[in-house]
């Protein structure tokens, strides 16, 4: 909570330095004359100026599409270069010092975070938004419901019906943490597909009833509306066996229930700021954990990690 509103200070923070910046750019043209002065005064590189190599995590990429769009109209000098893949090649772009910040369902582990310790860098993360995994069937199939046992089974090739689980990717999310829940070292490769994309995943299950499907959320609320075979998939409720609120009941991914913690595959969503210095990544992180930044995952059908303001509007006279 700590961490939560000191974002939203510094974004208030955030703001006055950039309407002080735009005053005193405007001055000194007015003074002189000559806009090459504007030039010479506005810098580089700040919060809110400048350039920045994010690192996405592709099963939210809709979402973090939609951050960007907004926060670049309301910060003409900043530009983000969006750098869209599986999780672990996230990962691997910023170990490459190819980006600075990364928006990822997880922070990054102990051997991970040698590497900017021993270049003096203190991260800074906060959490953004919940997202959840899928779990989607052919309709032919009279399946409604799936179990993580199930899941983790398949997963290990012992199901009883010998289905196939197929992914987006196996250096994604959805597989990290499935194979984290069920605590797997390897998988049978026979019983396993990577299909090169969520969008080829709904194709694999529209097209046979033989596989299961496993992406993101927010991927999934992407793709499904024009995805011409949607008839042909069916999301399944998932048992909620996991935690303090496990109740064995079964439950689809919704903004209730992942807010309430009764979908069990659901996950945390971080902006991660590696920059060394003050820069950009500070003011997009800032705005993702700021109230305009938490409307757009509101809207978006996700869960934000701090519920927006309400403007209540309060009028002298009542026409009765």
């Amino acid at each position: 909570m700590k961490k939560l509103i000191n974002i939203g200070i510094l974004a208030v923070v955030l703001l006055s330095m950039a309407g002080c910046s735009r005053c005193s750019r405007t001055e000194n043209e007015s003074a002189t004359g000559d806009s090459s002065v504007v030039e010479k005064t506005t810098p580089k590189e700040d919060v809110l100026v400048g350039v920045l190599n994010v690192a996405v995590d592709e099963t939210v990429y809709p979402l973090v599409k939609e951050q960007e769009e907004v926060f670049l109209s309301a910060y003409p000098n900043a530009r983000l270069n969006l750098i869209v893949k599986p999780e672990l090649l996230a990962i691997q772009e910023m170990l490459s010092k190819e980006a600075g910040v990364a928006v990822l369902a997880r922070e990054l582990n102990e051997t991970e975070n040698d590497y900017f310790k021993k270049r003096s860098i203190k991260p800074r993360i906060f959490p953004v938004w919940t997202d959840a995994i899928v779990v989607i069937n052919n309709t032919k199939l009279a399946d409604t419901t799936v179990t993580i046992e199930y899941l983790v089974n398949a997963m290990k090739g012992e199901s009883a019906d010998r289905k196939k689980i197929v992914f987006d990717n196996l250096n994604s999310s959805a597989f990290r943490h499935l194979k984290d829940l069920g605590k797997l070292e390897k998988v049978a490769s026979n019983f396993v597909e990577a299909q090169g994309g969520s969008e080829k995943v709904l194709e694999a299950v529209a097209s046979d009833p033989e596989k299961i499907g496993i992406l993101g959320y927010n991927v999934y609320l992407d793709l499904i509306s024009s995805f011409p075979n949607k008839n042909n998939i069916r999301i399944l409720s998932v048992q909620n066996t996991i935690g303090e609120g496990a109740d064995n009941n079964y439950y689809k991914p919704n903004q209730s229930t992942i807010a309430a913690e009764q979908y069990p595959l659901r996950r945390t969503f971080y902006v991660l700021n590696y920059q060394p210095n003050l820069g950009l990544g500070i003011g997009f992180s800032a705005f993702l954990t700021g109230d305009r930044g938490q409307r757009i995952v509101l809207k978006s059908g996700l869960v934000p990690a701090t519920m927006p303001g309400r403007d209540i509007i309060i009028r002298d006279e009542i026409s009765l």
